[in-house]
Formats: structure tokens, sequence, C-alpha cells
């Protein structure tokens, strides 16, 4: 038996083992805050607990990521199939292989079971399932096509990953390639420059300006380097601590971000792509252009796009048409205004969304490619130089000592 509890900021995961009314030893699993709280979810079951052991702590990250698309996605396969809706979350929730997720699916089955709605039971867990989750299962329940909205929920998931897989794979490697060369920097400014220098000074010779400006740079970073350094963790982990899960500085940090040429093309395209398959979504499901923006806002991982749609709403209900609304903001490029225009006069307004979805896509992705292509060549030329110059300032001194001798 396996039970769950609508996830807060911390869940816990239990192991336990309890007697029901006729005597009979029953064990399962639960998520719980507490070791109270599982006690007294037994006790509302009717079970005498014998033992309740901690397994592990599960986190909010935890529930995002390659298991949240595959439960759609299986999800969509199962009832593809003509498997009824609880026989598909019973497969899903008996076979999957992680005791937190077989809880949360556990407690889904059972409340569809009982005659609650799919899209409800996924709406009790807003840690573990986004909002358009709940939305689009929600058309599905309406328009009797949940198997195609999962379908679709999915495919917009799995694109969102793979894009989002692409930009950390460009970025991984400049990143080591940028710490190694960091930390061959310190290591020798603070262990090989420093021996350099008293040999330097033996002679009492004057130094080239570069050694001279390096050997400061050494004794800067021997003196002040461990203080800064701690300081600047401090100040890194009270920040992201206190200030970056307000609004207010993330749309700030987003500002920053879509000032960075390249990192802005990469942002816009990746953003316009999600909003514009999230409303081709929703309009091929017979949702209202007020719900389909409304729920292009909530997928939006983005506040300055997210605003920028809640706006674009707001104009909505004020009668602008759909592509004067959206021509309104710098953020959407003048393309998008006139094929949603075509799209308006057409009638084949979610068509052209979703083409507009696969542009963007495509843009983001090649640019994502085009980024890992470039930035490679750069970060060992970054390494070249940095290395290179310090050694031409520990040996230049060397070789104009050898010449003034010669």
């Amino acid at each position: 038996m396996t039970e769950a509890h609508p996830p807060t900021q911390r869940l816990n995961l239990y192991r336990w083992e309890g007697v029901d009314a006729l005597g009979n030893l029953q064990s399962g699993e639960l998520l719980s805050a507490d070791e109270l709280s599982v006690h007294q979810q037994l006790f509302t079951l009717a079970l005498q607990p014998v033992s309740v052991k901690y397994q592990q702590r599960v986190r909010a990250a935890y529930w995002k990521g390659a298991d949240l698309i595959a439960f759609i996605r299986q999800l969509a396969t199962l009832l593809q199939t003509g498997l009824p809706l609880v026989n598909s979350l019973t497969l899903l929730a008996n076979e999957h292989p992680k005791a937190p997720w077989r809880c949360i699916l556990q407690t889904i089955f059972t409340g569809v079971r009982e005659g609650t709605q799919l899209s409800a039971m996924v709406g009790q867990f807003p840690q573990v399932f986004p909002v358009i989750y709940r939305r689009i299962i929600a058309i599905g329940e309406m328009t009797g096509q949940l198997d195609h909205c999962c379908l679709q929920l999915a495919l917009q998931q799995e694109k969102q990953a793979e894009l989002s897989r692409k930009v950390k794979k460009a970025l991984r490697y400049p990143l080591i390639v940028l710490a190694i060369a960091s930390t061959v920097t310190i290591l020798m400014l603070t262990m090989v420059l420093p021996e350099f220098a008293k040999i330097y000074a033996s002679f009492d010779a004057q130094l080239p300006w570069f050694t001279t400006l390096l050997i400061l740079a050494s004794q800067g970073l021997i003196r002040f380097g461990p203080a800064t350094t701690f300081l600047i963790i401090i100040a890194t982990v009270f920040y992201f601590k206190k200030y970056h899960p307000e609004a207010l500085w993330r749309r700030r940090e987003q500002k920053l971000l879509m000032r960075v040429p390249l990192i802005r093309s990469l942002i816009a395209d990746s953003c316009l792509g999600q909003i514009f398959q999230t409303l081709a979504m929703t309009q091929q499901a017979g949702l209202t252009l007020i719900a389909s923006l409304e729920a292009a806002a909530t997928a939006s991982t983005n506040l300055l796009f997210e605003q920028a749609i809640l706006e674009i709403k707001h104009q909505i209900t004020l009668g602008t048409p759909l592509h004067q609304a959206f021509g309104q903001s710098p953020l959407f490029p003048s393309l998008c205004q006139q094929l949603i225009h075509i799209g308006e006069e057409s009638g084949s307004l979610d068509e052209i969304l979703l083409k507009l979805a696969q542009w963007h896509h495509q843009q983001a992705n090649q640019l994502a490619d085009s980024m890992a292509q470039s930035i490679e060549p750069l970060m060992m030329v970054v390494m070249g130089v940095l290395v290179g110059g310090l050694v031409i300032a520990m040996y230049l001194p060397i070789f104009q000592l050898g010449a003034a001798m010669g």
C-alpha cells in the first residue's frame, strides 16, 4: 500500500509496517513532513503502526525533469492503446521504479478511482505537476481527447527538455575549461610565481613591467584571496537564498540576460517556441483564446514573456485583435504579428501558431548547436592566453638577464 501527502516545501519518504483491523501485517511507503504525520495518516487508514523508518528527503527539484515527462508520455501511450484511465494509472503506479513517484501516482489513482477528475488530482500536487499539466489534462477531459492532449503535452515538454540539454551541453565544456584555466592560473600565481620572484629579487635587477604587474597580482591574491573568496561565497549564497526567489530580482536577472546578444536570441527563441506551442495546443483542443493565453503565460518560465502574454490577454479583453496585441510587445518579432494576422483572416490560427512554434524551436536548437561549436575554440584560446601569458611573464626576466650577461 502506498499513499502520498500533497507536496510541501519539505517532504520525506518513510517505509512503514502496520497491523490492520483483522490483524494482518501491512507495509508500504508514505510521503510526509515528519514521522508524527506518518503515524496520523496510518491511524486514519485504520492501521496500527508497528514501525516507521525514514528513507530519504524528497526536495521540490526531485519531481522535475525526465520522470515527469516520462509519466505523461507513458500515460498518453497507454490511453492510445485503449486502456481505461484507471487501469493506466494503476499500471504506472505499480511499475514505477522510484518510491516517491509510486506514492504520488498511487494517490492520483485512488482519487480517480473514487470519481475525482485526473486534472483535479494532478492539481493537488503543484510542486510535482506544473499548472500547464493540469490545464491541458482538463482540456482533454472536456473534449474527450485526453490521450491526444497528453501526447501533445509530452511532445511539447520533450522539445523543451531537448533544448535545455543542448544548452547545458554547449555550456558544460567551456565551464570545465574555464575552471581548469582558473585553477592553473591561481596555482601559478600563488605557488610558482612567488618562487620566481625570490630568484629575481636576488639579482637586484629591474624586472619587465608585465612581470612586475603579475608579481603584484600574486602578492595581492595571496594576501586577500582567501578572505575575498569567502566573502563572495557568502554574498552569493545570501543572494540566492534571499533575493533570487523573489520575482522582482528574477525579472532583473532576466532583463540583464536579454541584453547579451547571443544569449538574448537563445532565450527569445526558446520562450517563443514554448509560448506558441502552448497556444497551438490549447487552440487545437478547443480552448478559448483568453484561456489559451492564460495557459501560455502560466507555462512560461521567463517573467518578461509571462508579463507580455498577460498584457496581450488584457488587450484581447478590450477588443484588440490578436495580431495587433502581439505587435504592441517588443518581445515578439514583426513576423509573428504578420503570420498571426494571416491565421486570423484565413481561420487557420492554430496551424499558424504551430508553424511559429516549430520555427522558433528550430532556431533555438540551431543557435544552441552553433554556440557549442563556436565557444569551444574560443575557450581554448582564452586558456592558451592565460597560461601562456603567465609562462612568458615568469621567463621573460631570465631571457633579459641572459641577453645582458651575453
